[in-house]
């Protein structure tokens, strides 16, 4: 793991390039821990955890322990190749590093696909939940007015990008600290008039366990996929100042934020409600509010709803723009796409980055939702492939570091030990997804396309490999 002077990212041959200037890079901390959170927070929180309580019961809170000590130890192993050395392509900088550029190439273009096309999804469900709100809109015309503005957003500079998604996550986040204030008065028996659920919901209905092991397998797949997102902190720690102690900070504060925001949540849900409810199948946080008899939970909850999916559209447009341009930077993406206007945005990859999203508007006037879901199937394990390749990576680079006498920042927790358990237990999150007739489509159509990406990196990198020996 080697130590740059650079934060921006390295050419092809390795040489650090300049520094970015000090105007220009100004992402906070409080930044890297909102728009992380931002990411990672939306639909698979507030809609997604409803089905996996149904396929575990209340011991779906085992599922996201499981699941969420997966990202907690990913994250750790990402913040200490960060510290040690920020880049804009963050994994698949470190891909290359360890398993050679093919790698690299191959991480880096999986990860802004799925960026990309989850950005059109997120701009499509906003516009559907709003249209449905507001009576005579057109959801096409919302998704318009939704892509051109976070494209000005992400136009604008990294200090105002920054700004404008914490003041936007932190909105999600006091949503749900909200809702464990009345969910946990509402168990206490402190609201008015409202009768407490007490904690029967633990363990009737069949107990705790109603499904057994399977069930929390079952759940912990439909769990996983929630906490997609939360690497995009590695990706943001070339845009921050003093990244070496400022990564750190903000890992520690996104571990234990993930741990109350989202395992909270869901301990306050199976207290309220039966698991086998019908009403967690439309919306798990609606249903236990309706429940507390809390006025217009439903607006309340469709407005937050919305604030998470254009909050995660931001942040994700912002780490789709940032890989696209280090792919162009070293020499894996079109040349165009590896400039910086002077205010330090890569004007051109985000443009490149918001095209899809802007295809999506059409599709929304033509076939609204059937092509999007076709493709979100395509990419929607996506995540599984960049923690797996993240963990090699570092194990590699600390060997390396290590056997060079390197001192680093921020280090993984009990190294080697904890790393080979982060790759074990995610082989075992594969294994559970190959058994579930679902999940193993979506499985074999990432990885059809990540075999697809990888050859064409594999076949780019002899061309270009040649190409210097002709020179």
């Amino acid at each position: 793991m080697t130590t740059r002077t650079s934060a921006a990212g390295s050419s092809g041959s390795g040489t650090p390039l300049p520094a970015a200037p000090p105007n220009v890079r100004k992402m906070r901390p409080r930044h890297l821990v909102f728009m992380s959170l931002g990411s990672a927070i939306g639909t698979g929180l507030f809609v997604g955890s409803g089905a996996g309580i149904q396929a575990a019961g209340p011991a779906v809170l085992l599922s996201f322990l499981i699941a969420g000590t997966m990202v907690i130890l990913v994250m750790r192993m990402m913040g200490e190749m960060a510290a040690a050395d920020p880049s804009s392509g963050a994994f698949s900088v470190y891909a290359e590093k360890a398993l050679g550029r093919p790698a690299g190439t191959t991480i880096g273009w999986l990860w802004w696909l799925q960026l990309v096309i989850v950005i059109a999804a997120e701009a499509t469900a906003a516009a559907a939940i709003v249209a449905s709100m507001w009576p005579g809109s057109e959801q096409w015309v919302l998704a318009l007015a939704f892509m051109t503005l976070f494209t000005a957003i992400n136009l604008g500079g990294v200090a105002s990008f920054g700004e404008f998604e914490y003041w936007f996550a932190l909105l999600k986040v006091l949503a749900i600290v909200a809702f464990l204030g009345i969910g946990i008065a509402f168990i206490a028996g402190w609201l008015p008039n409202v009768p407490a659920p007490g904690l029967s919901n633990l363990t009737g209905n069949g107990g705790f366990m109603p499904h057994g092991w399977s069930g929390v397998g079952a759940g912990l797949l439909l769990v996983v996929f929630a906490f997609g997102g939360t690497e995009i902190v590695a990706v943001a720690a070339a845009d921050t100042e003093n990244p070496e102690t400022n990564i750190a900070k903000a890992i520690s504060s996104v571990v234990w934020r993930i741990l109350v925001l989202f395992i909270g949540s869901v301990l306050v849900i199976v207290t309220i409600l039966p698991w086998d409810s019908e009403a967690l199948s439309t919306g798990p946080f609606v249903a236990a509010l309706a429940a507390a008899r809390v006025p217009g939970a439903d607006t309340v909850m469709a407005v937050v709803i919305v604030v998470a999916l254009l909050s995660a559209l931001n942040a994700n447009l912002y780490g789709a723009s940032r890989m696209v341009f280090s792919l162009a930077e070293r020499g894996r993406a079109p040349r165009s796409l590896g400039h910086k206007s002077t205010n330090g945005v890569p004007r051109a990859a985000v443009a490149a980055s918001v095209a899809f999203g802007f295809l999506a508007v059409v599709l929304n006037y033509l076939y609204p939702e059937k092509v999007l879901m076709l493709l979100l199937n395509l990419v929607g394990s996506t995540c599984l492939v960049v923690w797996g390749v993240s963990i090699v990576s570092q194990i590699i680079l600390r060997r390396r570091a290590e056997a060079a006498g390197r001192e680093l920042t921020f280090k993984m927790w009990a190294f080697p030990w904890l790393s080979y358990f982060a790759l074990a237990l995610l082989a075992g999150i594969v294994v559970l997804g190959f058994l579930d007739s679902a999940v193993r489509i979506q499985l074999v159509a990432t990885l059809a396309l990540t075999c697809v990406l990888g050859t064409a990196a594999w076949l780019l990198d002899r061309r270009t490999s040649r190409a210097g020996q002709l020179d």
